[in-house]
């Protein structure tokens, strides 16, 4: 019966369909949420690019230090990981390096997303004047390079007695105008007008407002700009170079007194067994949060 009724043009575009070459680009239909072998085989490429470098950070770090100065270089893993870690750890103080780090990063990253949620809900949805004018002068602040701020500091830490501790990292860290600029932008299409106008006709003051409707839908950004500023925090190396010591190292300045030797005396295993134990705290948050953050990454993609 459903043979009978079928028209003939129904019949055409249905044989039509079963003659269509298949390539590997084209899909069948319905299958508009599946990859086609192509992306796999990019995928594949671009994780194994991606994942190289710390696969070889592991292979120096479990190698001996001629082992890895040899040509060709070792390409798989030895037995001298523990050894290595044993001899950074003796030759720089690890253990409050990661801590201090912990601390500095967690610090700079708490207090960059506050600021910077605050500031791009002001300049996102609030109307004063000269807000234009505030805002490009924020945003051109990101053009002026970071070294010409370093003698300033310094005097200004010599002369509050902060060197060698961690505050002289930390206040100069405090907001960022990357991160007023991306919650601005992010408020700017993800926060109606209406929310913020139903909260004030409910009698919401304007921290209620900012606790209950403004940190709730910024919560993917704010889980986004946390993770980019807490590794940057945790990798940034110049300024603690200048003002912190051995003493009261970061994990980053630490590092530059692994491997101590000079020419060819460099242990370059040990100095690699030292990024690895700097890094392995990082892959272990994104390991954590990675779903968190992804999700606050393509949350903003997709308009209902």
């Amino acid at each position: 019966m459903a043979a009978t009724l079928s028209t003939p043009s129904a019949r055409k575009a249905k044989h039509a369909e079963q003659d269509r070459p298949r390539g590997l680009f084209r899909r069948k239909a319905g299958d508009h949420d599946k990859a086609g072998p192509v992306a796999y085989v990019l995928l594949a490429i671009a994780a194994v690019v991606s994942l190289f470098p710390l696969y070889w950070t592991f292979v120096a770090a479990s190698n001996t230090g001629e082992r890895v100065a040899q040509s060709p270089p070792p390409m798989v893993p030895s037995g001298e990981l523990w050894t290595n870690i044993t001899t950074a750890w003796d030759q720089a103080d690890m253990g409050k390096a990661l801590l201090n780090s912990t601390i500095v990063a967690g610090c700079v990253s708490l207090s960059t997303v506050l600021f910077s949620t605050l500031a791009g809900f002001a300049f996102a949805k609030l109307r004063f004047r000269g807000r234009n004018a505030l805002l490009t002068l924020v945003v051109a602040t990101m053009t002026i390079p970071p070294q010409l701020s370093v003698i300033p500091l310094y005097r200004i830490v010599t002369k509050l007695e902060w060197g060698n501790q961690l505050q002289s990292v930390i206040l100069p860290s405090l907001v960022a105008a990357f991160g007023v600029f991306f919650m601005r932008q992010f408020l700017s299409e993800a926060l109606p007008f209406e929310l913020i106008e139903a909260a004030r006709v409910d009698g919401a003051n304007s921290l209620r407002v900012i606790w209950h409707v403004v940190f709730p839908i910024a919560r993917p950004a704010m889980a986004v700009l946390g993770m980019l500023v807490f590794v940057q925090s945790w990798n940034d190396f110049f300024w603690p170079f200048v003002v912190l010591t051995q003493q009261n190292p970061t994990v980053q300045v630490a590092l530059s007194a692994i491997g101590g030797g000079s020419g060819h005396d460099i242990n370059q295993a040990v100095i690699m067994t030292g990024a690895l134990v700097g890094t392995l705290p990082l892959l272990l948050i994104f390991a954590v949060l990675g779903k968190h953050i992804v999700g606050g990454i393509t949350s903003g993609a997709v308009k209902s």
